[in-house]
């Protein structure tokens, strides 16, 4: 392989790994809402009625 690949190949694989450790310790470490703060759900709407439900 020529340095060129060898250096595309190498960093390809850094940011590819690299962001899945960086998710994993985002998701280790960041704080999760509790039930309580987390937002009401909203019931949802009725439907209106279409023109070919008359």
């Amino acid at each position: 392989m020529t340095p060129a690949a060898l250096i595309m190949l190498v960093l390809t694989v850094v940011i590819v790994w690299g962001g899945l450790v960086a998710t994993t310790v985002a998701l280790r470490t960041l704080r999760t809402p509790d039930a309580a703060e987390a937002p009401a759900a909203k019931a949802p709407a009725a439907a209106a009625p279409s023109a070919s439900d008359s």
